[in-house]
């Protein structure tokens, strides 16, 4: 958090330098129950008058945990009843889901959320949805990547606005919104999986982060959050210029593709760097031919530059 500030100020500072609203907008609060998505409903609420929003409150029962997911989806209804917000709810089976996509349970209910978010906006039920990431998440995304090993696209993290989503929160830590929501006697809900150190989040959260900022580095959730905001710069230039050389250089025959070896290794021929732009040429068409959303991995665009 800016020093000196409030976190609604602070929340308004983020906001209007990443241009997240404008007034009119309708945006759609994502709330699941816990702490960090509370506290931006209620930081929001203090907000709408000077960003002239008008706010509902949206939320995607997973039915991963029996009562107690009854209980979340219970709990949020009664807080869009209390401050006269429209309330917009899905239930999705997660389990069910996770199982017919052949993912995990986190990745299948992170799908279900920002295809509930994406349903919302598409029928012109709102205009955006602010979910409440924070710098805690950020930093944890990071080391996440880091840890599973990563590019410069990965080092990015979580950004801060995609699409129709907004983070407000995303340079607010998470003991802050808690302190916040208890100065002001305000409950919220516990999910008991996010203690679940078998998951690797979790463990990132719960073992990794505070042995970090205790034995190595006390600022360490800000210096990750700063090389995320680095990282995606960089990475938005260089988008930039891929594009540039993919209007200029791929050619499209029926559904497919073609760039010639010359101009794929143009880039790398003058820096002498097999990455660069070359490896974001074959990302960006592998994108606009593929059938189904995802990333090749880094070992086929290697492969790829070998061959040519």
């Amino acid at each position: 958090m800016k020093i000196g500030k409030s976190l609604s100020e602070c929340a308004l500072y983020t906001i209007q330098k990443l241009g997240m609203l404008r007034a009119g907008d309708r945006v759609g609060v994502a709330v699941s129950g816990g702490a960090d998505s509370v506290a931006l409903l209620m930081l929001l609420l203090e907000l709408r008058e000077q960003l002239g929003t008008v706010l509902s409150v949206v939320h995607l029962n997973h039915k991963l945990r029996g009562r107690a997911s009854q209980g979340d989806e219970q709990f949020v209804a009664k807080l869009a009843a209390k401050h006269k917000l429209a309330f917009e709810v899905r239930r999705t089976d997660v389990a069910s889901m996770a199982k017919k996509q052949k993912t995990n349970l986190e990745e299948a209910g992170r799908r279900a959320r920002y295809e509930f978010f994406g349903s919302l906006v598409e029928s012109g039920h709102i205009d955006k949805v602010a979910v409440g990431h924070t710098a805690d998440d950020q930093a944890e995304t990071v080391l996440a990547h880091i840890l599973r090993g990563t590019g410069l696209t990965g080092l990015g993290g979580i950004h801060p606005v995609a699409g129709h989503v907004i983070r407000p929160l995303c340079e607010v830590r998470r003991t802050e919104l808690r302190a916040y929501l208890r100065a002001r006697k305000q409950t919220w809900r516990e999910d008991a999986s996010n203690r679940d150190t078998t998951k690797m989040r979790a463990r990132i959260r719960k073992k990794l982060m505070p042995l970090l900022e205790k034995q190595f580095q006390p600022r360490v959730v800000r210096h990750l959050t700063t090389l995320a905001d680095l990282a995606r710069e960089d990475g938005a230039f260089l988008d930039a210029l891929t594009e540039e050389r993919f209007e200029q250089f791929a050619e499209r025959r029926g559904n497919a593709l073609r760039i010639s070896v010359e101009h794929l290794l143009e880039s790398r021929k003058k820096t002498n760097n097999v990455r660069g732009l070359s490896a974001r040429l074959i990302r960006r068409m592998a994108k606009e031919v593929k059938p189904r959303a995802g990333q090749i991995s880094a070992e086929h665009v290697q492969l790829i530059l070998e061959l040519a």
